[in-house]
């Protein structure tokens, strides 16, 4: 294969970058193994043992230029092998505890690094990095949020050669000193475009300032617009753009994925997709969502027909992330149900459904979600629901992609053409039968403790779990009335009525005639009904002022001048007023008296309230 020659940063801006075509060979050579290109004896040993022996197209245009440790820009469709394009020159560069040491290298500080958008994606790019050096010593790090830092700091203390993670949880233990960058030698940036759109431009930058400017650096991934390859030219040297496609195909979408438009209602998804998961062949599926609410309800409600299905979104907490992924991966739930924080790099074997439950939002959206299927060579199925409102929207990206056509075809869950299309069988329904639910479930896969900041499922869940105890909040066993004064011991030991502003209020209100509460004497203390276990009432440590006899005073003096009898017609309504808030005349219904001022609007002191009111008018 000839050599792709890199371009000069003037070069480069006033012409195209360097294509090499994988369905163009230079020479009509024998198909070439790891071994041809000058790959290490143990890794190509290493990659054997798991049946890994003929590098795709992106890897073996690749490796000639990459080996060199010249810096490269690769892009290739999804499910293309891009990971090795850049994890053998990365692991060959790098030198291990025990192997030789020419360059007298600082063994112990990381000499790679690879910053990847999602945590998902990290942990599988690290794990594709421990098969390719499973011959050496080396250690590989992950390290991303979600986790405790104590063990990501333990071993970076004892020691790593190539650091795996996420450009949040770097940035943190750079700051923190236990991170050093120093000694880099090479640099990767995979899914760079999406780094770039989701915001981590600026931390991109810190962390490429923090390692040394003789290094080598490589971008990877399936889109490059013209922006984000701009961006990317600022922190690489000379770099050769390496795009591997087939001249055949016209198309951005790979020609081993079936592709299949519905315009479906929205009441109806949920039976056409019953349907297809009885598909004949089918095997994992990715069901992807615009929305977390979205891909919680859908997980439960195909749960509900028997489908094994889990979510995956945002809102998991990183054990529930990984519980999902492995349960996925290990075939104990065939059905995952995720946002697009699954739609980047996720490589899981035997997935040959994708589907995209509403429009996607662009071109690259849909080229990274249908690209979890039909991987490594093998078939795969994409299908979308298109709803009404977003046909002009799909016409758009079906021509920015290439389709052959960009109609929606109208679909119900009884149409023919579903049955045909998908080889679905004529007899299925919407739920699963009894006998073909073979799959042990989420519930099969254990959680893993990561010492994070959240050990268990996301709060989604939790406030699910509110909402069916019953009542507002309320606790099995509580009372279910309005909360009287009989209650008054269980609210104050946060019961069930606690909470209600009004509700409460006004139970007591209704209560009070019927409730067992004696009030106190006066002159004397609360008092407390022993046979009830009620909490005796907290007297009042505040003074209250009356007005008698057209003079403010205090309620002791009121009371004084009530006993010796000085006031008569004011006296009497004194009186009532007194019983009433004492509990003894049920006038107002055993309401409690309202709280406002003792004299009264216009009240003379010697006058009654019947008395006032016709000298008001």
């Amino acid at each position: 294969m000839p050599e792709s020659t890199p371009h000069t940063d003037e070069a480069v801006s006033a012409s195209p970058a360097v294509e090499l075509s994988s369905g163009t060979p230079a020479s009509p050579e024998p198909e070439k193994t790891f071994a041809d290109f000058d790959v290490r004896t143990d890794i190509v040993e290493a990659l054997a043992a798991k049946g890994i022996t003929t590098p795709f197209p992106i890897q073996s245009m690749t490796l000639p230029v990459a080996l060199r440790g010249r810096d490269i820009i690769g892009q290739a469709k999804t499910g293309t092998g891009k990971t090795l394009g850049f994890g053998i020159p990365l692991l060959q560069n790098s030198v291990a505890p025990g192997e030789p040491n020419p360059q007298n290298r600082q063994i112990g500080k990381p000499q790679a690094l690879v910053v990847l958008p999602t945590r998902e994606l990290a942990v599988q790019v690290a794990q594709d990095l421990e098969t390719a050096s499973a011959k050496r010593p080396i250690r590989i790090l992950t390290v991303y949020g979600g986790r405790a830092y104590e063990p990501q700091i333990e071993a970076l203390e004892k020691g790593v050669e190539v650091v795996v993670g996420t450009p949040g949880r770097l940035i943190d233990l750079m700051r923190q000193k236990y991170l050093d960058l120093s000694q880099v030698r090479t640099a990767v940036l995979d899914e760079a475009d999406e780094m770039l759109d989701l915001g981590f431009l600026e931390d991109i930058e810190k962390l490429l300032q923090a390692v040394p400017e003789n290094r080598q650096t490589m971008l990877f991934s399936a889109t490059m617009p013209g922006p984000i390859m701009a961006l990317a030219r600022r922190f690489m040297k000379q770099p050769t753009h390496i795009r591997a496609h087939d001249p055949g195909d016209g198309a951005r979408t790979k020609a081993d994925i079936k592709q299949v438009v519905y315009r479906a209602h929205q009441l109806d998804k949920i039976e056409v997709m019953a349907r297809i998961l009885q598909a004949r062949g089918r095997g994992l599926s990715i069901i992807f969502m615009r929305t977390k609410r979205q891909a919680d309800r859908v997980a439960g409600d195909l749960a509900d027909r028997g489908f094994a299905a889990a979510p995956l979104h945002g809102d998991l907490s990183q054990g529930a992330r990984e519980q999902a992924l492995r349960a996925f991966r290990n075939g104990k739930v065939d059905v995952l149900v995720a946002t697009d924080v699954a739609a980047r790099g996720i490589d899981v074997t035997d997935v040959t459904h994708v589907v995209n439950w509403n429009c996607p939002d662009d071109d690259k959206t849909y080229l990274h979600r249908t690209g979890r299927t039909g991987r490594a060579g093998k078939k795969g199925t994409a299908i979308t629901f298109v709803d009404w409102e977003d046909l002009a929207r799909w016409a758009l990206i079906a021509r920015q992609l290439g389709l052959k056509s960009t109609e929606a075809v109208e679909t119900y869950s009884t149409s023919e053409h579903l049955f045909a299309e998908l080889d679905i069988p004529t007899e299925s329904k919407g739920t699963l039968p009894k006998d073909k639910r073979t799959r042990e479930g989420l519930d099969a896969e254990e959680i893993e403790d990561l010492g994070g900041p959240d050990g268990a499922r996301g709060g989604r869940e939790s406030s699910r779990g509110e909402r069916d105890r019953g009542g507002r909040g309320r606790r099995e066993g509580e009372s279910g009335g309005r909360g009287g004064r009989g209650e008054r011991s269980e609210r104050g030991e946060r019961g069930g009525s606690r909470g209600r502003k009004d509700g409460g209020r006004r139970g007591e209100r209704q209560d009070a005639a019927e409730s067992t509460f004696t009030a106190p004497a006066e002159g004397t203390g609360p008092v407390a009904e022993e046979s009830t276990g009620e909490r005796p009432r907290r007297s009042r440590s505040r003074s209250r002022t009356r007005r008698v006899g057209g003079d403010v005073v205090s309620s002791d003096e009121g009371r004084a001048a009530e006993s010796t009898g000085d006031r008569s017609g004011s006296g009497e309504a004194q009186g009532e007023r007194k019983d009433r808030r004492e509990g003894g005349e049920s006038s107002g219904e055993g309401r409690p008296r309202r709280r406002r001022s003792r004299g009264g609007r216009g009240r003379s002191g010697g006058s009654s309230p019947q008395e006032s009111a016709s000298q008001e008018s």
